[in-house]
Formats: structure tokens, sequence, C-alpha cells
């Protein structure tokens, strides 16, 4: 022992040849507990943002991994969950760490209905992990921004759209046209007119296999059709009852509203000569000169084309007298008003 003299050189010499003894003899290998803080290295702490499921929650751990501190976690990552980074990245003080676990999801379509597990964080990023293509027209529901939630159910209604180009006929058109030169109740073709021609695209859309619906959204013709035209000859009086067709067959550039009478080529006092030379009959009607002149081609409903080529002094201003055939026809016409049409 050393006492409480003054520390002399053959003490320092004593100490150090005890301390050499004592580390040959292997009692001083490692240094005692007191130094071992100072000497080894320490493990360091990381503070970590864990996202879980979409919940963050702020975490120190002594983990040096991202898996090792899933595992610390008690969270055991399956094969269908979501890890960012992946399991083998060091953590680092103040990384985020995601983790999602795979939850179960159905998919309804209208031809099936299946489940299954995912760790997608929408329904749109869901379905591009299944393979589901979406297009246009596709309904979704709940929206392809939502969040997945476990047992969820994702409706999705398909619209099938195709695209046709066809050509298609444009009917003739028949016109009829009174002729009183030829016998009542037969016709006579004046032309065989031919049809046309049109080119349309059609879009055609189906939704879930149900009914198919089209709609044209282009159409051109490619020729226009000609008019079948027809001629009938009918009973002089039987032509005034019968005027759906008028509209059809007249072009005219200006009409009158007249009263007009009718006369046949034996009336009293007639010479069965016009004014202007005609004979008198179907197709001549009187004017007033100062009205209609003479001349001008006309058309009457039901009565049919006409000429100005007559006069008479009872044919004052919007007056026509309609020249007859046949004094039964002329007597059943009587008086009545009626459209003059003049043709250009």
């Amino acid at each position: 022992m050393i006492g409480r003299g003054p520390l002399r050189r053959s003490h320092v010499l004593a100490v150090s040849v005890l301390t050499a003894g004592l580390v040959c003899a292997g009692f001083l290998t490692h240094p005692s507990p007191a130094f071992a803080g100072s000497g080894a290295a320490a493990q360091t702490a990381h503070i970590v943002d864990l996202d879980r499921q979409g919940t963050v929650t702020e975490v120190t751990t002594e983990a040096t991994t991202v898996g090792e501190f899933l595992r610390e976690r008690g969270i055991t990552v399956g094969e269908r969950d979501f890890v960012s980074p992946v399991s083998e990245t060091p953590l680092t003080d103040r990384m985020t760490v995601v983790y999602r676990a795979a939850v179960p999801v159905t998919i309804v379509t209208a031809r099936e209905k299946r489940t299954v597990y995912t760790s997608a964080d929408d329904v749109a990023s869901m379905l591009a992990e299944q393979g589901i293509g979406i297009v246009r027209g596709d309904r979704i529901s709940p929206s392809l921004s939502a969040v997945v939630r476990a047992n969820g159910v994702v409706r999705i209604s398909h619209l099938a759209t195709w695209e046709r180009v066809e050509t298609r006929s444009i009917p003739a058109p028949t016109i009829a046209r009174i002729d009183a030169s030829i016998s009542p109740g037969s016709t006579r073709i004046l032309n065989n007119g031919a049809p046309g021609e049109r080119v349309v695209t059609v879009v055609f859309t189906q939704r879930d296999g149900g009914p198919v619906s089209a709609r044209v959204v282009r159409s051109t013709v490619t020729r226009k059709p000609h008019p079948h035209i027809v001629a009938l000859g009918l009973d002089e009086f039987e032509a005034f009852t019968q005027t759906s067709q008028t509209n059809a067959l007249v072009d005219a550039s200006n009409s009158m509203h007249m009263i007009a009478t009718a006369y046949t080529a034996g009336c009293y006092g007639c010479s069965g000569i016009t004014a202007t030379g005609r004979p008198a009959g179907h197709g001549i009607v009187a004017v007033d000169p100062r009205v209609i002149p003479l001349g001008a081609r006309l058309y009457i409903p039901g009565y049919g084309y006409a000429i100005a080529g007559d006069t008479g002094g009872a044919i004052r201003g919007n007056r026509i007298d309609l020249g007859f055939n046949s004094l039964r026809d002329a007597l059943l016409f009587g008086r009545r008003e009626v459209i003059v049409y003049r043709l250009k």
C-alpha cells in the first residue's frame, strides 16, 4: 500500500512493474466497465413518420432498416401489401415509411362479380393493378379518385362503341300532275325518275350488353334523286276536290286569292274562240288583263295549269273565269274562292 508520504520515483516504478505483471498474467485484458461507455460506439435512435393506412404517427426507433422498423411495430408485410421505401432501405431521421395492408374489394360488372385483394390507394390505381381498362363513356362507382375501402364494392358499367359507314338509297319523289288531255282514271308516266344515294357514318353504342342504339354523325349526298312524274287523267270537277299534291307541283313567283266562276265553249253568247284566238275549254281562263296579263302561265290548285287566254265583260279585278269542257262540270263548280299562282 502506498502511504501518505511524498510520491517517490521508486513508488511509480513499482506500480508500473506491478501493472505490467498483471497484464501479462491476463488479469487486465479488457477495459473496466467504468471505461466501456467512452470506448464503444453507442447505437443511434431515429425519429420516423409511419403512414399506416393513411394515418401518420411519429415514432422513435433504434431499428436500422425499414423492414426491421415494421417488425418492431408488429407489422408482418404480406405479398400484396404496399411498403415505401422498400424493406432493405436504411432508416434515417425524419424518414416517412408508408405501409398499406391489402384489403378485400369486390368488383362488379355486367358479366362478373369477383373479390380481389389490393393495397392501391384509389380506385383508378386498383383497376389498373387488376388490368381493367376504362374507356370514355364507362361509369365507375365510386369515382376513380375515391379511396379504396376494405370490403368496398366497385361497380363498372361498360359502354361499347363502334362506327360503320353505310351507303343508303334516297327514294325518288313522285310528282302527280293533273292532265285533262288523257281520259279520266288513266295515267301516263312522264319521267321514270331515279333514286339518289347518300353516304352516312353511323355510331352504335351498347351499355352492358343491352339494346344497341344508333346515331348518324355524318351524312353526305353523293347523288341527287330525280323525281318520278306521273300524269293523272281526272274528271274536271273531281280535280277541284283533290288538292293534296298541289304544293309539290307549283313553283310560283306570286299568288292571288280570287273569285272563280266557270264557263264552257257552248255558253250563251260564246263563240267558242277566245280573245287570244285559242279555242275555249279546259286550260283556258278569262282574266282582267290589268291584273293578269294575257298569255300568262298560271296554276290553279285542283284545276291544273292554265293560260290567261280570254277576257270577259264581268271579269274585273280579282275575278277569274275557268274554262271547262263539259257543262256538268262547270255547273258543279259554280262559284268559289281559289288561289291563282302565276308561274315564272
